[in-house]
């Protein structure tokens, strides 16, 4: 005696599904001052760049903020690229409204 298998196969119907929707871009908030008074990277890195005139890269920029004591580094490793990082995502993100503009290879200058 021979049991024959048999096998069932199930169609699915698939709805259509409605378009996705689009997140809407948000303007960005403008930022509060500290209630401490002390600036973040980004505001201390373009004063010291309006300051100087001058092309600086991020690790020029660092140490002339520790110098005029706009700011220091809560302890990380690297700010020199925390830095770097957070002005080209500043560039990308603003794009012409940024604060700084890209001169060569790892040196920015303020928007004048």
């Amino acid at each position: 005696m021979s049991a024959k298998k048999t096998t069932t196969t199930k169609t699915k119907t698939t709805a259509k599904k409605p378009p996705a929707k689009t997140k809407a871009v948000k303007a960005p908030k403008a930022k509060k001052a500290k209630a401490d008074g002390k600036l973040s990277a980004l505001d201390a890195a373009a004063k010291v760049l309006a300051d100087s005139g001058e092309p600086m890269t991020t690790k020029e920029m660092i140490e002339a903020m520790a110098a005029k004591g706009l700011w220091t580094s809560p302890g990380g490793a690297t700010p020199d690229r925390t830095l770097y990082s957070a002005i080209l995502r500043e560039l990308n993100l603003k794009g012409t409204d940024a604060r700084f503009v890209k001169t060569e290879r790892g040196k920015f200058t303020i928007k004048k």
